[in-house]
């Protein structure tokens, strides 16, 4: 499996941007890549978001990725 910065690189993000997700959300780094980070992109590309936007939506709130798919994000989606 990728490490998880080759795995956001691969979505377009920049050293800067990176850095900044590690920075708000230190736990980032723990997240399982396979359980958590690749579902996650892979239902947000889903929804019509291509690579540079799901980056820029997970530099600004990597936070995003502590939500439980199925409990919270899909849920809230299908609310709008």
């Amino acid at each position: 499996s990728k490490p998880i910065v080759q795995f956001l690189k691969d979505l377009g993000m920049e050293d800067l941007q990176v850095a900044k997700v590690f920075t708000k959300f230190p736990r980032f780094l723990g997240l399982s890549l396979e359980e958590k980070l690749e579902p996650t992109v892979h239902w947000l590309k889903g929804l019509g978001m291509e690579d540079r936007q799901v980056a820029k939506v997970l530099s600004q709130f990597p936070q995003l990725l502590s939500c439980s798919l199925e409990e919270t994000m899909k849920p809230a989606v299908w609310w709008l």
